[in-house]
């Protein structure tokens, strides 16, 4: 573990309307399956409304503690797509009409047909000096300003833009896991388990409970960014699931005689 490499990351989802539950959230977990697969640990997700402020206060804490922060939502052409003007307001930046962005955006619409509108130009809007995060798939760009990756809401388009951002990163040492299947529940696991996590601090030790039927159990696993790490720690969660079994065994046993 102490060769091990930790990347960091944060998510800060924007908008009322994933708030208010008209819009179910896809970025996320997309966003987080990704992340793990690069070796990136995403850390935080938070969800703010449109309001400047508090996007203001969100992102500054997080994109201190983070080493990337990605934001989803907030950059489109209406009154409430406010992202630009709050993430500016954060580094103390103006808010700018890029002039490539501009560009882009009247040359796609021109070959459309369709009229550039004052409400069309504000997709070009960012903080002086940010850098462009291409998008295929409705040509207004994302930008990055620092540490800060800025993201359309949409999921088709997120997802294409988390496609180009994604090779750039700085990657860590990826998280590895075993699953293990335990017949037991939580209530017989519990006190054995965290003694082996606290055996085991090079690993992170989840267990999830399950009911089928009438019955509970439990899947464990064990996290960790080595492996001989992971091996010890499960060797350990499978002596204590039979170790639990037979203490059961034996009860019954002396049950059933009495």
């Amino acid at each position: 573990m102490s060769h091990a490499t930790v990347v960091t990351a944060a998510m800060l989802a924007i908008g009322d309307e994933l708030l208010s539950g008209r819009t179910k959230d896809k970025n996320i977990g997309h966003l987080a399956d990704l992340l793990t697969l690069s070796g990136i640990d995403l850390k935080e997700v938070r969800i703010v409304t449109d309001d400047e402020e508090a996007i203001v206060e969100a992102l500054n804490a997080l994109r201190a503690r983070y080493d990337y922060v990605f934001t989803s939502g907030g950059i489109g052409p209406t009154h409430d797509d406010i992202t630009a003007d709050a993430i500016s307001k954060a580094f103390g930046l103006p808010c700018e009409y890029d002039e490539a962005a501009m560009k882009l955006l009247a040359d796609m619409y021109r070959r459309r047909e369709m009229e550039f509108t004052e409400a069309r130009q504000r997709m070009a809007r960012m903080p002086r000096g940010a850098v462009h995060i291409p998008n295929p798939v409705s040509t207004a760009p994302g930008f990055i300003i620092g540490n800060v990756y800025v993201m359309a809401g949409v999921p088709q388009v997120f997802q294409a833009m988390v496609d180009n951002v994604l090779p750039t990163l700085r990657t860590g040492t990826p998280v590895l896991s075993l699953a293990i299947a335990c017949p037991f529940g939580e209530g017989d696991i519990g006190t054995p388990l965290a003694a082996i996590q606290k055996a085991h601090p090079d690993t992170s030790i989840g267990s999830y409970p399950r009911y089928i039927g009438e019955k509970f159990s439990t899947e464990i696993v064990v996290r960790g960014r080595a492996q001989a790490a992971i091996d010890a720690a499960g060797a350990e969660v499978h002596a204590m699931i039979e170790a639990i079994r037979r203490k059961k065994d034996i009860a019954e046993n002396h049950s059933a005689e009495a």
